[in-house]
């Protein structure tokens, strides 16, 4: 009986000198944005596509499609606007492109078919315009208001005006991808390829408006831009930790989105030959056959 109560008691001394020893280790390696350590992210490689053989295609069509940031299922693409603070460590697709691109860590190109390179100095002219020069009035520093001169004329002064690029701009994001199937296991399958985001360009000078436009296009397949989607999570309203990579959103079509253009004879958009209620129903029709195929390759 003395052993057994012995036992119990260096057993108890064990369990107890381990917890509060976990609780120092959990004081030191505090987070304050944070109440447990997570490192599922840490460390996570973007797994490269499978290769595929020429001759296990059997069918392969390009679709372009649009991602617009004004859905609301679409809208963890955008935010947070701020980076600067009170994030918890996230950030908006836009922003995480942005920053690897201007780091140099991904390639540019200046057309979705990825055959003309863009370096960054030429890229970012895209997105904010050349600077410019405006005459703006010049301010007297006793009065804080705009200065005068003997005739009582405001006193301007040339200004070399150089626009920077606003996330909040972003309007929109457009996926070119690869529909076909594979003969291996006659199942449809999908490559996303490349990707481009709308943005609202500043205007040249005060008098003209903003105008939208297209950004560079980064190649989705390239394991560098991979590797960047896995780095970074998009956030989940619905259970925090169940957060995605980016990576996984655009492998599981995590988002809503619409087509707008299909390869064909003519090389162009819906929006070039249909408008309004005519334009959706096309892009309606060519999803519907897309996802009619697969189902039709089967007889019974």
């Amino acid at each position: 009986m003395k052993k057994l109560l012995l036992t119990f008691a260096l057993t108890a001394m064990v369990a107890l000198a381990g917890y509060a020893q976990s609780v120092i280790d959990a004081e030191e390696s505090r987070n304050p944005n944070d109440f447990y350590q997570k490192g599922i992210v840490v460390g996570k490689r973007a797994m490269p596509y499978p290769f595929l053989r020429e001759s296990d295609v059997v069918w392969e069509t390009t679709i372009w499609r649009e991602i617009d940031f004004n859905e609301t299922f679409n809208q963890f693409f955008y935010f947070p606007i701020e980076t600067a603070s009170s994030t918890q460590g996230r950030t908006s697709l836009i922003n995480l492109i942005m920053t690897y691109a201007e780091n140099g860590e991904i390639d540019l190109y200046d057309d979705d078919d990825m055959t003309a390179p863009i370096d960054w100095e030429k890229a970012s002219l895209q997105l904010t315009g050349t600077p410019r020069t405006e005459q703006i009035n010049v301010i007297d520093p006793e009065t804080g208001l705009p200065a005068e001169d003997e005739d009582g004329e405001y006193i301007m002064k040339d200004t070399l005006i150089t626009p920077t690029f606003d996330m909040a701009s972003a309007k929109k994001v457009r996926i070119k991808e690869y529909w076909y199937i594979d003969k291996q296991d006659t199942r449809q399958k999908v490559r996303i390829v490349g990707l481009q985001f709308q943005f609202l360009k500043p205007a040249a000078s005060k008098q003209a408006e903003d105008q939208l436009a297209w950004s560079f296009c980064i190649p989705m397949d390239d394991m560098k831009v991979r590797q960047m989607l896995v780095n970074a999570n998009a956030f989940d309203e619905n259970n925090i930790v169940a957060e995605r990579s980016y990576d996984d959103v655009f492998i599981q079509r995590y988002f809503d989105s619409y087509v707008v253009r299909e390869s064909n004879r003519y090389n162009r958009e819906i929006s070039k030959y249909l408008t309004g209620q005519d334009a959706i129903v096309e892009s309606q029709m060519i999803e519907n056959k897309i996802f009619d195929i697969e189902s039709d390759m089967w007889e019974y």
